[in-house]
């Protein structure tokens, strides 16, 4: 069975407000002892009770009664093993905008965790540059989401980029085909370009070292204006404003678990490469957007 995402009912604006006053009254009430057993997939709520009615339960080491509630920090043993209620999964597309720094370091002013203000604790996961805007993960799950980030895995992650003079055929060309990046010692892999306008293009690329796409504009004489990440996998931007976020729906979890399923966790350098177009290297490089 595939895993499942429940899916965190808080979003930006004032559902998130509402939300997190509606948590804070759960909190302080506790969760009925037949709710909780059922949630943490231990069983459902009749036979919670029955087990209850058999003494089976206890709080704290004293036995549950029917209606009994469960606070915050109290252990619950069911048949003498511990109940532990599963964290909630939280998986959120962000759409950062230019200036905020993906990182949950608290001495940057401009963190993304600050910026989002998100009630329960999640990280971002992977990077995009200070000066480049799209789609950021947070989450407070980190294996799934660093198979999606690993360069070795090959997922792909499409961007809209605007420069500073007018696109050629030859530029396009050149980037589409693999790009030197002598300070960093590799080749970027073979990837697919699209002109999109007079000074814009998409490129979708399955690395992401570090200013990558910066430094491969670099190397053909052209300037990044603009940077957008669209699109990580089958995960998508849309029209998700600037600021804000959304968690990610049960049918795109599903199907990028699929996507997930014969990746890895390992960092790029202790996996081998696979074909020509880019140099292999045993060190770890930074990798950004």
């Amino acid at each position: 069975m595939a895993e499942s995402l429940r899916i965190s009912i808080a979003d930006n604006g004032n559902d998130k407000k509402i939300s997190g006053q509606m948590r804070e009254g759960r909190m302080e009430e506790g969760v009925r002892i037949n709710k909780y057993l059922s949630e943490a997939g231990i069983c459902s709520r009749r036979e919670a009770d029955r087990q209850i009615a058999a003494g089976n339960v206890t709080i704290d080491g004293t036995a549950a009664q029917t209606g009994s509630r469960v606070m915050p920090g109290q252990e619950v043993l069911f048949l003498g093993r511990p109940a532990v209620k599963e964290e909630e999964k939280i998986l959120l597309v962000v759409h950062k905008p230019e200036g905020i720094v993906c990182t949950a370091e608290k001495r940057e002013k401009n963190n993304i965790v600050d910026f989002i203000r998100y009630p329960k604790r999640i990280y971002p996961v992977g990077r995009l540059d200070k000066d480049s805007s799209g789609l950021i993960f947070m989450t407070n799950q980190g294996e799934i989401v660093n198979k999606m980030m690993r360069a070795g895995n090959m997922h792909e992650r499409e961007y809209v980029v605007t420069v500073n003079r007018p696109i050629t055929e030859p530029f396009l060309r050149g980037l589409s085909g693999g790009v030197p990046l002598i300070e960093l010692g590799v080749t970027t892999r073979a990837c697919k370009v699209k002109k999109l306008g007079s000074r814009t293009f998409k490129i979708i690329l399955t690395q992401g070292y570090n200013r990558q796409i910066r430094r491969m504009c670099e190397y053909f004489g052209y300037r990044v204006e603009r940077l957008e990440r669209v699109r990580i996998m089958n995960i998508s931007l849309g029209d998700l404003a600037p600021g804000a976020y959304r968690s990610v729906t049960e049918d795109e979890y599903r199907q990028m678990l699929k996507m997930l399923a014969k990746s890895t966790n390992l960092p790029t350098g202790q996996k081998k490469e696979q074909k020509n177009g880019y140099q292999t290297r045993n060190r770890r490089i930074k990798k950004t957007d």
